[in-house]
């Protein structure tokens, strides 16, 4: 059974409360004063564990999709022809 923070609306007490999935998860009474309470949402803090989460850890392709060296192709590079003007002499 999963556990929901809850905090009371009169005494604004916080407590912790088991609950079922198939119960009424929003609403409970405070145990200090009997009030109503409110379930409260918090964040999850999220914790990267093992290798996969950074740039420099990405699948490598297969040797026929890189050239067999292991590389990433780089893109093509333009080529920029020279074009010569024709001088004339006056």
């Amino acid at each position: 059974m999963p556990t929901y923070d809850f905090e009371c609306v009169k005494c604004k007490h916080r407590f912790e409360e088991r609950r079922s999935f198939s119960d009424d998860g929003n609403h409970a009474k405070c145990p200090r004063c009997k009030g109503k309470a409110q379930r409260v949402f918090t964040s999850v803090p999220v914790i990267f564990k093992g290798s996969g989460f950074y740039v420099t850890d990405h699948r490598k392709g297969s040797p026929a999709d890189d050239g067999g060296n292991g590389s990433v192709p780089k893109p093509e590079e333009k080529k920029v022809e020279k074009v010569e003007t024709a001088k004339t002499d006056k």
